[in-house]
């Protein structure tokens, strides 16, 4: 039989029980029927790029799948660094999110006094896109194609000069011009728009971009594709070869979109956003309209792209220590 102090103890137990039963599940609760408002993504570059129309078309397809609307933000300005920061001092409650290129990791090792850190401060959800970077050269350059650029850049040291927009980008360039033994001349660009105009007027030789910022200037007759970088053709670039078949074999550098929420977010909406995503990129129009834009077409959940996240910050931060990346500022 139980005693009077035992009943007690019981009833403190169960009250206790039911506290924890009346509070914790609210929280649990909020996270099952996530979402129940607008969902706000911030992009934090200049509206028309190419991060800009894949995060559009996946705001759409997870607008439909969730069932709530999807709001847009542009918010340019210091690299991504601007809009980024407003996500990293966001609620972790799964309604504001960040999408970002590869150059998001590698901001802290370019960029001084970032205000937060592109690891620590984020919960990476899911890669959206992902694609080799191409090399473009304007019409006046000096070589016709990829080889000719490396000859020329060996027999000429630095009268090759390439413009570069992000840190991926920067890395790729300085790493092809150290296994190839050559010095040619970085010039680092807020963005492709300039950096396509200098090399068509042929201020610049070459460029290292995302597939859709070369395109237009491509399809015009003005700039053309000498490489692409993926360890594969991406079927959009299938007439260009890879830098690993041009004579660099294990070459590979790809740039990706991704979409992160501040610290802290709950595994529960990840899977969730994750799982509209998956639904999204298995509908043939928007697969195709990926393929279309030089990605291949995949996409990672949150576990995979934390990995990714991490490796990407690890060789960032050892090409920056070896001086492998200009740094802003």
């Amino acid at each position: 039989m139980a005693t009077s102090s035992g009943l007690v103890a019981q009833r403190r137990t169960v009250m206790g029980s039911g506290l924890v039963a009346l509070f914790a599940p609210s929280v649990l609760r909020a996270q099952e029927d996530w979402p129940r408002r607008p969902i706000r993504i911030i992009i934090p570059y200049t509206p028309g790029g190419g991060t800009d129309i894949v995060t559009r078309l996946f705001g759409e397809a997870m607008r439909v799948t969730l069932g709530q609307p999807v709001v847009i933000e542009n918010r340019p300005g210091a690299n991504g660094v601007i809009g980024t920061d407003l996500v990293a001092r966001a609620q972790p409650d799964g309604y504001t999110l960040v999408s970002v290129t590869a150059g998001h990791v590698g901001n802290k090792y370019t960029i001084p006094s970032i205000p937060h850190d592109a690891v620590k401060d984020f919960t990476a959800v899911s890669l959206i896109a992902n694609y080799p970077l191409v090399v473009t050269a304007g019409m006046q350059a000096p070589f016709p194609d990829f080889p000719g650029m490396i000859a020329y850049a060996r027999a000429s040291p630095r009268a090759v000069s390439y413009g570069t927009t992000t840190s991926t980008s920067s890395y790729a360039a300085a790493e092809l011009a150290r296994l190839a033994g050559l010095q040619m001349t970085e010039v680092p660009y807020r963005g492709s728009a300039p950096m396509m105009t200098d090399m068509m007027s042929g201020a610049l030789n070459a460029g290292w971009s995302s597939p859709e910022s070369a395109f237009a200037q491509i399809q015009s007759g003005k700039t053309r594709v000498i490489a692409q970088t993926g360890a594969r053709r991406a079927e959009a670039l299938a007439a260009v070869p890879t830098v690993a078949e041009m004579g660099f074999p294990g070459f590979e550098m790809l740039g990706w979109v991704g979409l992160y929420g501040p610290a802290g977010l709950p595994p529960q909406i990840c899977n969730r956003i994750y799982s509209a995503l998956t639904e999204a990129v298995a509908k043939p129009v928007l697969h195709q309209r990926l393929v279309e834009m030089g990605n291949f077409g995949v996409i990672e959940g949150p576990t995979e792209f934390a990995r990714r996240t991490l490796e990407d910050d690890a060789r960032l931060g050892r090409a920056a220590r070896e001086g492998l990346l200009v740094r802003a500022g």
